[in-house]
């Protein structure tokens, strides 16, 4: 197969219209995904009530924030399932069958009964329905995250990179925001209790409907096609090559910049909308004006520290930003902690959603040129989940190591440090992989 490195140098041979196809596929796919798992970290105190009431605040949310950390631990199940058929049968229909899965889950959960209505059957029921729907979104991951960087140039591919994980995530809170906007405004006060967390949660058949009419039109990525075409070797069994003496190092050290870059932005981006409404007692609007502008900085911050690896090199990039985050994560979460003033508030919680979030921003890409194709989307689909599901975990410990609302700056701070220090240790000891996609 013709490496990247002299692909750079040539006409890339895919049609414009067919990338941008695939550009909007991998973005709409992530962005309506993560906006299905975005609702829930809006309506948390909400559900938290509803499903697992108890006399103190921290551990109702703490149990929601458990239900959401089940969700992240059956992503790997869902990368091993749709990762394999995708390296074996193509990117395409891996992506379809998960998009579409998720939405449906989704959608399930506002037509759900609460603990007041069936007991102790609702919380059941509710987590059942989170495992199902984590599977289909570690599909989406093992698909959205190889098609889009696979289908354009390489000179490209670190702000794709940011464009699918960042910006996915960062239109998918945008998304999930305004619905939030829109839940509140129609159902106020109590009756968001009633109907508008259901209502919110509804919406997520949109992703069902739009994914199966955008996938539809989407061809096969060029690079795996072009294996197939030259009888390239496909793997029978991708997880066990994956496992294997061979690929198992490289997992586990792509596990340290996935748990770092994934425990980083569920600390600040997940963890924000709840730290607004407990810590900062802050309106509905005004929650849902920070919620919406810190989704359009999660946009630029992805797609400029993608583009960025491009330029200095993924390694470089990763190590730069480790710094950063070191210092500024829980510098900002002690500053949002002791304001009162809005206009502060505002600007501690977009620069933390910045870096939250720009860290992360390179992986995909890194992920992809870890490895071969014929394994690509089995190990960049595990890699990612593995690291995301330990990642997002945190906001649970933070939650249960908060005794009230008032320890959550501080506690947010401890743990942003220590992500942090894991996410430089990963960025010093992984090997420099620009233009490595073959």
């Amino acid at each position: 197969m013709t490496s990247a490195t002299e692909t750079s140098n040539e006409a890339w041979p895919v049609a414009k219209n067919k990338m941008v196809t695939a550009i909007v596929a991998s973005l709409l796919g992530w962005s309506l995904d993560l906006f299905d798992l975005f609702i829930l970290l809006y309506v948390a105190p909400v559900v938290g009530k509803l499903f697992f009431p108890s006399a103190l605040p921290t551990l109702s949310l703490a149990a929601v924030y458990a239900s959401f950390a089940v969700t992240l631990l059956m992503r790997p199940v869902g990368s091993a399932l749709f990762g394999s058929y995708g390296d074996r049968y193509g990117r395409r229909g891996a992506m379809i069958v998960a998009v579409v899965g998720v939405g449906i889950a989704t959608a399930l959960f506002g037509a759900l009964p609460t603990i007041d209505q069936i007991g102790v059957a609702a919380p059941v029921i509710f987590i059942i329905l989170r495992l199902i729907q984590g599977i289909f979104v570690g599909g989406v991951v093992a698909s959205t995250h190889t098609i889009g960087t696979e289908s354009v140039p390489p000179h490209w591919r670190g702000a794709m990179s940011g464009l699918i994980g960042g910006g996915g995530a960062g239109i998918g809170a945008l998304v999930a925001s305004i619905a939030y906007y829109i839940a509140t405004e129609a159902f106020p006060g109590d009756q968001f209790a009633v109907w508008g967390w259901r209502c919110m949660f509804f919406f997520g058949i949109i992703s069902s409907v739009l994914g199966f009419f955008i996938f539809n039109k989407l061809e096969e990525s060029p690079v795996w096609s072009e294996l197939q075409a030259k009888g390239g070797k496909v793997l029978r069994a991708p997880v066990r090559a994956l496992f294997s003496r061979e690929y198992l190092p490289v997992l586990l050290v792509n596990l340290l910049i996935t748990i770092g870059g994934g425990a980083g932005y569920y600390l600040t981006s997940g963890y924000l909308p709840t730290f607004l409404k407990v810590v900062s007692k802050l309106p509905s609007a005004q929650t849902s004006a920070i919620l919406i502008a810190g989704s359009f900085v999660v946009i630029i911050a992805s797609v400029l520290a993608g583009h960025l690896s491009t330029l200095w090199g993924r390694k470089r990039t990763f190590l730069m930003l480790a710094i950063i985050r070191i210092v500024l994560l829980p510098f900002c979460f002690i500053a949002m902690g002791r304001t009162q003033d809005v206009g502060m508030l505002a600007f501690w919680a977009l620069v933390l959603t910045f870096f939250g979030n720009a860290g992360y921003a390179p992986i995909v890409i890194f992920l992809n040129e870890r490895f071969p194709t014929a394994l690509r989307a089995t190990g960049t689909g595990l890699s990612w989940n593995i690291g995301f599901a330990i990642g997002g975990m945190m906001p649970t410990f933070v939650s249960l190591f908060s005794a009230t609302p008032a320890d959550l700056p501080n506690m947010l701070a401890i743990f942003s440090i220590g992500i942090s220090v894991l996410f430089l240790a990963g960025a010093i000891i992984i090997p420099e992989t620009k233009d490595n996609l073959r």
